[in-house]
């Protein structure tokens, strides 16, 4: 889970979740009413984990599945996605940018 790196409060699982449905880019610490932004890192691993929830897709390409098993499959795996995601969060109190072109 979370710790945030202001007041090193640790979040829930439940606060973690509600914080990352957000647009902004960043999140409001629950304890302390800090921003708290994803280390680079964490949304380099949030961003391979949400695309987990297209391997349905991958998986019918190899293998021909009914429709309606394949449909049934993407919501199993979004909760899955969504159960594993909290744990991978990092916080740090800076915003850091994912640069791909980086050396």
């Amino acid at each position: 889970m979370p710790i945030c790196q202001n007041c090193h409060n640790k979040w829930s699982f439940k606060q973690t979740i509600n914080k990352s449905f957000t647009l902004d880019p960043w999140m409001t610490c629950p304890y302390c009413e800090e921003k708290q932004y994803q280390t680079k890192k964490s949304r380099m691993k949030s961003s391979l984990l949400n695309a987990i929830i297209l391997l349905p897709l991958l998986i019918n390409i190899f293998f021909d599945i009914p429709g309606v098993f394949l449909l049934g499959l993407f919501p199993v795996v979004f909760l899955i996605v969504m159960s594993l995601y909290p744990f991978i969060v990092e916080l740090s109190s800076r915003e850091e940018h994912i640069n791909f072109f980086e050396k």
